[in-house]
């Protein structure tokens, strides 16, 4: 089959499956529920695909605070979609995911990693020992943000003296983005979010990424999820293109 047949069928099947649910799984003890990945892992799966295809993320964090030789710690780790680029450089990698099926998923997509270990758990106990990790990566971690104290004190606790977090959050004041986030969650107040960061001493590094799909069909797929349905309809008749620009904050704290 060719290259152009193989990539429309691969479409075809992402468009039927991305809708698809994930089991019906009851919530752990203490997690918030994600209302995408959670419920759909396969449109998930496109979305980590098309986000900031140019790496800034990443260039951020390495210039922080590179993790090679390191011990990684990913909180939230979903299916596993980062662990692989980590496992690449860092000496030991864990994820930890409280969805059991996720959690399964991700330990699929690294078994052949002997320096990737995936545990099931909550951000606020997490199942690795005090002082044991260097670098922490939590990108849209439900969790995360006013009221997460407890977890923020498991970082304390887990974190290594010279070690350095990093939680990846939407930056709603600003991007296209941005704009339809404050239309789908306006009880989520960005100027209380910064402020609850700040005076906890965690340090704003604000980043500009977008979305950037192979096809209108999975850019569908992804706006789908991440939105109620009404809203999701509105959004994708106003905006053309397979492109959205996407303004993100990177809260920095070193130990």
């Amino acid at each position: 089959m060719g290259r152009a047949a193989r990539h429309a069928r691969h479409h075809r099947r992402a468009g039927a499956d991305a809708q698809r649910p994930g089991p019906d799984l009851t919530v752990p003890p203490g997690a918030t529920p994600s209302p995408n990945i959670w419920h759909h892992p396969v449109a998930y799966e496109i979305e980590n695909r098309a986000v900031d295809p140019h790496g800034r993320l990443e260039q951020l964090i390495r210039s922080t605070a590179d993790w090679s030789g390191r011990t990684v710690l990913d909180i939230g780790c979903g299916t596993g979609f980062h662990l692989p680029r980590f496992a690449a450089d860092a000496a030991v990698v864990i994820g930890v995911e409280p969805h059991p099926g996720l959690a399964a998923l991700a330990r699929r997509r690294t078994k052949r990693l002997t320096n990737v270990t995936v545990r099931q758990g909550v951000a606020q106990e997490l199942p690795v020992p005090e002082s044991s990790v260097d670098v922490v990566h939590a990108r849209w971690s439900y969790f995360f943000g006013p009221g997460c104290e407890p977890g923020l004190d498991e970082l304390a606790r887990v974190v290594r003296r010279g070690g350095t977090a990093f939680v990846i959050d939407n930056d709603a004041t600003r991007s296209t983005f941005g704009g339809w986030f404050r239309r789908g969650y306006p009880m989520v107040d960005p100027v209380a979010v910064e402020r609850f960061w700040s005076v906890r001493g965690w340090t704003r590094r604000p980043v500009d990424i977008y979305w950037q799909f192979a096809s209108r069909e999975d850019l569908e797929a992804v706006v789908r999820i991440e939105f109620d349905a009404a809203l999701a309809e509105e959004i994708l008749a106003e905006h053309e293109g397979l492109e959205v620009d996407y303004a993100v904050n990177v809260w920095v704290k070193t130990y």
